[in-house]
């Protein structure tokens, strides 16, 4: 699969893209409290940055189905990676509002890329079983984000400035975006003509859509709630190492799931594979309510982490099919977007319940609950998947 046209620099570059993502917040954190301010108002300000690139993702979904990607990438990475640099710059000698208004501009214009290569793998691979394969490892490698990203900036900040970090970010981010957008199948990409048979069932208003895009909010909620609960077993150990190393454990199970998980089509209908994939990601969550030690937490950690790619893969691969052909990137968005509204659901009641350390372990597991629940009650997308294996040729 790597070694198809296109497909390494897609990837790469969409990572390298999408590194402002996870060092953007804790870059603008670290500037402000560096510059004096409180942890209070640049944790507002992190969050006002994610919670306005995941709202806006369905209007860029829209706009890239309508003009294509180049014209809304390039635009996007070159306001996002301005305004990322500005807002130091122009911090000291503007307020509060002039502050929080760069944070929600930058935050707006971050470039969509997560949507437009999802939408890019049916012209990329048209062979399934490579398709199958990208997406798994595309959706198992997003945790690397979240691993590299913050160590990156805070090693910056440290070692030289805030403000210097967060120029990096957005050199790394219109960097991405560029050997994304100049790639072939993103300059040609446009979506497929809509058809006049779609009707009722293939608008994004139809209900199996909806369904998986709320059941989705439940994924989001239990990731929000994991990073609390990692910081209250750093404070409840005092261990500081464990607010990073447990979302790290998380993240690395979710890689490792996407590499097993690509290796074959699996013989279940999608919407079989939601419904096992959301029972495997609950299950993995029940033995945090034995309130393991910090070692066993962190190898227990990384079983929901190996599930949530086979549910977030699958669930995409469920939107490729009930979404209109002339929507896909709009579809994509407004999965994104429900994942991303659930995870700051998640992060702030975890964060309210922060003193009830006995709560905070259950959090994410009813988060997969919920998702559990709505599916199997919905039951979004019966469409049956190909049967075979993943076989490799011979030489």
């Amino acid at each position: 699969m790597l070694g198809a046209p296109h497909v390494a620099r897609l990837l790469g570059g969409t990572l390298t893209g999408r590194l402002p993502n996870a060092m953007a917040p804790i870059g603008i954190l670290l500037w402000i409290t560096g510059s004096g301010g409180t942890i209070a108002f640049g944790g507002l300000l992190a969050a006002l940055y994610g919670l306005a690139s995941a709202l806006s993702q369905p209007v860029k979904g829209l706009l890239m189905d309508r003009r294509g990607q180049r014209a809304v990438h390039l635009p996007a990475a070159v306001l996002n990676s301005a305004l990322l640099i500005a807002l130091p710059a122009a911090g000291p000698h503007g307020g509060t509002a002039v502050t929080a208004t760069l944070a929600i501009a930058a935050g707006l214009t971050a470039p969509p890329l997560e949507a437009g290569l999802r939408a890019l793998w049916p012209s990329v691979l048209p062979e399934h079983r490579l398709r199958h394969a990208a997406l798994a490892l595309d959706t198992g490698t997003q945790g690397l984000l979240h691993i590299l990203g913050p160590v990156l900036v805070a090693a910056l900040a440290t070692a030289y400035s805030p403000a210097l970090a967060l120029a990096t970010t957005a050199a790394l981010g219109l960097a991405g975006t560029l050997v994304v957008a100049t790639t072939p199948p993103s300059r040609r990409w446009h979506p497929r003509p809509a058809q006049s048979e779609d009707g009722a069932a293939r608008r994004l208003s139809s209900g199996p859509l909806v369904a998986l895009f709320v059941a989705l909010l439940g994924v989001g909620f239990a990731l929000g709630a994991l990073t609390v609960w990692a910081v209250s077993m750093a404070r409840i150990h005092h261990t500081d190492i464990l607010s990073g190393l447990l979302p790290a454990a998380f993240s690395s199970g979710s890689f490792l799931g996407g590499l097993v998980y690509g290796r074959r089509t699996w013989p279940a209908s999608t919407s079989r594979q939601l419904r096992l994939g959301s029972a495997a990601f609950l299950a993995g969550w029940l033995p945090l309510l034995a309130l393991p030690g910090p070692h066993a937490a962190t190898a227990t950690v990384m079983l929901p982490g190996a599930f949530l790619t086979v549910l977030v893969a699958t669930a995409y691969v469920t939107t490729d099919v009930l979404a209109p052909a002339h929507r896909t990137s709009e579809a994509y968005a407004w999965l994104i977007l429900s994942i991303g509204v659930g995870q700051a659901v998640g992060t702030a009641l975890a964060g309210r319940l922060a003193e009830h350390e006995l709560f905070l372990p259950a959090l994410p597991a009813a988060g997969a609950l919920f998702t559990l629940a709505v599916l199997s009650v919905a039951r979004p997308g019966h469409i049956p998947r190909p049967v075979g294996r993943h076989r490799r040729r011979r030489t």
